[in-house]
């Protein structure tokens, strides 16, 4: 039996559930999820629908060691709960910056895990960052209120092409200074 090892990320513990580096054998779950058009329509980068291999090629992106993003998920396991409740994402910008995007499973909507998951990130602060941006659909206020809730700043209007709408979207920008 081989298992992958992924360097140079941790595990990030909260008190619901574990923040860990996304595994092959999330594949089936991450899909399933991703797949669905309400988390699709509200993420720049899915596609909707999924083309076959689509995950599996993310999961193997966020596996090499030169990645550019760490990506974890939001493993509720712990608390009886799916192993895959999600996926958040930090992404290097430059000068000790990062960018963090998130979507979570429609069956955990509206449960405050979005928030807990993005605090832990800013909490444990991976990348040493300075400062995080994020950005969200101006359709999407549920995902605008876990960024202000956990002090990030509005500071524009900017727009996005999204893939599964295959349109440009208008979104908010946030930022959050760390140090």
């Amino acid at each position: 039996m081989h298992i992958a090892q992924i360097v140079n990320q941790t595990t990030i513990e909260a008190d619901r559930f574990d923040l860990r580096p996304v595994r092959r054998s999330d594949a089936g779950l991450i899909a399933l999820y991703a797949g669905d058009a309400r988390v699709a329509t509200h993420t720049p980068n899915l596609p909707y629908p999924a083309p076959p291999g689509m995950v599996e090629t993310m999961i193997e992106r966020w596996m090499v060691d030169d990645r550019e993003e760490d990506a974890w998920v939001i493993d509720g396991s712990k608390n009886n709960l799916s192993e895959v409740l999600g996926i958040i994402v930090l992404r290097r910008i430059e000068r000790a910056q990062s960018e963090i995007t998130y979507w979570i499973a429609p069956g955990f909507w509206n449960t405050g895990l979005a928030s807990d998951a993005v605090r832990a990130v800013v909490a444990a602060n991976p990348h040493d960052a300075r400062s995080l941006f994020a950005s969200v659909f101006q359709d999407n206020p549920a995902s605008a209120r876990v960024l202000t809730n956990i002090g990030f700043q509005y500071i524009g209007d900017a727009e996005v092409y999204a893939v599964a709408r295959g349109a440009t979207v208008a979104t908010w920008t946030y930022i959050l200074q760390l140090g």
